[in-house]
C-alpha cells in the first residue's frame, strides 16, 4: 500500500483513473471534490451490511474503491452496519428482507470486519485505515431525541420520492425498511462530526441514501461533503454478476474456495474481460492496452482472462491459494490428477458435479458414471465407455466391464471421472 507523509503530495487524476476504470457512475459537485481530492488528505467512507457471514465479490468494487482512494493518499473508512444490518436496507429488492437476530448480526459483524482488513491498510501512516461499526452509536440512541433532532430534517414527499423507496411502493414496504435511509444518513453526518468525513461512495443503488446523507449534514450544520457512486456490476449476456453455476461466490474461502473463485473469474466472457480487469485489478491502464490488444490478436490464448484469475485470486486469497488453483487447473486440463495434493484434490471436487459412494471393493464404471450425474443413463454410459471418452483418473477405460477398485482410488477416497475434455464428476468413497 501507499504510504503518504504528513504533507502528502496526491495525484491529480484519481477522479479520471475511476472514470478510465468505468468507477464513476455519479458525483456530487465533481470539480469541487476534484480539487480536494488533489489538495488534502480526504476521509471517505463506504457501507457494508452483514447480511451473511461473508461478503461476495459484488462487494469488491467498493472495496477496492476504498483501497484505490488510500493508495493515493487518502484514508478510508469501512463501515460496518451492525446497527442497520437489524433492519434492512430495501435498495434495490422488491421485497422486504428477513430480520435476523441481534447475535447473528454481532457474529457477522465481526466475519465482515476480519474480511474488511485483508484488503485495507490499518496500519499505514498517516492515512491509515479505520473500521467502525454504527451499532456503537445507533443502539445507545434516544428515540424521542432522534425523531426531534434528526427526522424533522426529513419529510415523507422527500423519502416517497427516492428510488429505493418508490419503487417498493406497489409492493409494500415496511416502516422498519423505510426508516433505513434516515439512519444511514445519520451515519454519515455521524463520521462527518466524530471523523471529519466528507466523501461517502458506494453503488448505484446507494445514490439515494447518500444525498439524503448530504442533505442532513446540510441541515444539521453543514460542511464540506461530496457523494460518489460506482455502477452495478453486470454481464453483457444478462446473467446476473457474481454468481457460479453452484450459487454465489464468496469472498470467504470455506464456503467458495480458492479453485471455485480462480475459476469464476478464468472463466469471464471475451466482452466482459476487460471491462473486469480496470474494475477489479490495480493494473495500468498500459497493461490492461496490452491485454486488450492480445485479446484482439490472439483471443484463444486467453491472456486477460488468466491474468484476470490470477489477479484477483491474489488479492483475494493469496499468492499460494493462486499457486494451487493453477495446479489444479492445468492437472484437470491434462488429465494427470495423480500431481495433485489431498486438500488440491477435494477443494477441485468441490467445483464439479460430484457423489458419495458407499464404500465397496470393485464398482462398476457404468454405476459410478450414472451416480456422478456424467451419464444419464447405463446405456448412455456404455456409448460413452465404447467411444473411448470416459477416462479414470486421467487413464481412458474401454471395457464396458471395467470397475473402479480400492487400488485406484487416490488418497484411499477420491476418484476423478472424465467424459470427453470438459465434464468431470468426482466420486468420494466413505
Amino acid at each position: 500500500m501507499t504510504s503518504t507523509t504528513d504533507n502528502p503530495v496526491l495525484p491529480q487524476d484519481l477522479l479520471d483513473d475511476l472514470e478510465y476504470r468505468g468507477l464513476l457512475f455519479q458525483v456530487t459537485n465533481r470539480e469541487n471534490l476534484s480539487s480536494k481530492l488533489s489538495a488534502e488528505r480526504v476521509v471517505l467512507y463506504c457501507g457494508f451490511d452483514p447480511t451473511a457471514d461473508s461478503l461476495h465479490i459484488g462487494s469488491l468494487l467498493p472495496i477496492l474503491t476504498l483501497r484505490r482512494f488510500q493508495n493515493a493518499g487518502h484514508l478510508p473508512i469501512a463501515l460496518v452496519g451492525g446497527g442497520t444490518g437489524l433492519i434492512g436496507d430495501p435498495s434495490g429488492r422488491s421485497t422486504e428482507r428477513s430480520l435476523n437476530g441481534p447475535e447473528t448480526v454481532a457474529a457477522w459483524t465481526d466475519s465482515l470486519k476480519r474480511q474488511l482488513s485483508r484488503f485495507l491498510d490499518f496500519d499505514a501512516q498517516p492515512n491509515a485505515a479505520k473500521l467502525v461499526s454504527n451499532y456503537d452509536w445507533l443502539a445507545p440512541l434516544d428515540i424521542i431525541a432522534f425523531l426531534r433532532d434528526v427526522g424533522k430534517n426529513f419529510t415523507v414527499n422527500y423519502m416517497l420520492a427516492k428510488d429505493s423507496v418508490d419503487s417498493r411502493l406497489a409492493q409494500g414496504i415496511s416502516f422498519t425498511e423505510f426508516s433505513y435511509m434516515i439512519l444511514q444518513s445519520y451515519d454519515f453526518y455521524k463520521l462527518h462530526t466524530d471523523h471529519g468525513c466528507s466523501l461517502q461512495i458506494g453503488g448505484s443503488d446507494q445514490w439515494g441514501n447518500i444525498t439524503a446523507g448530504l442533505d442532513l449534514i446540510g441541515k444539521m450544520g453543514g460542511g464540506d461533503a461530496y457523494g460518489l457512486t460506482m455502477p452495478l456490476v453486470t454481464k453483457s449476456d444478462g446473467k446476473k454478476f457474481g454468481k457460479s453455476e453452484s450459487g454465489a461466490v464468496w469472498l470467504d474461502r470455506n464456503k467458495t474456495t480458492a479453485y471455485q473463485f480462480y475459476q469464476f473469474w478464468i472463466n469471464t466472457d471475451d466482452a466482459d474481460v476487460i471491462r473486469f480487469l480496470k474494475y477489479f485489478t490495480f493494473l495500468s491502464r498500459q497493461e490492461i492496452e496490452a491485454l486488450e490488444e492480445e485479446l484482439k490478436t490472439n483471443p484463444e490464448k486467453r491472456a486477460a482472462q488468466k491474468t484476470l484469475a490470477r489477479e484477483v485470486t491474489r488479492l483475494v486469497h493469496g499468492e499460494a491459494a493462486v499457486e494451487t488453483a493453477e495446479k489444479v487447473t492445468q492437472s484437470l486440463f491434462s488429465g494427470d490428477v495423480s500431481q495433485l495434493g489431498e486438500d488440491e484434490l477435494a477443494e477441485a471436487i468441490r467445483d464439479m458435479a460430484s457423489a458419495t459412494v458407499e464404500d465397496g471393493d470393485d464398482l462398476p464404471l457404468i454405476d459410478l458414471l450414472v451416480a456422478s450425474g456424467l451419464a444419464a443413463s447405463k446405456s448412455q454410459a456404455r456409448k460413452d465407455i465404447e467411444s473411448g471418452a470416459v477416462y479414470v483418473n486421467g487413464e481412458k477405460f474401454t471395457g464396458l466391464d471395467s470397475v473402479v477398485s480400492r487400488g485406484q482410488r487416490l488418497f484411499g477416497k477420491y476418484v476423478i471421472l472424465r467424459r470427453g475434455k470438459k465434464n468431470y464428476a468426482g466420486i468420494t468413497f466413505q
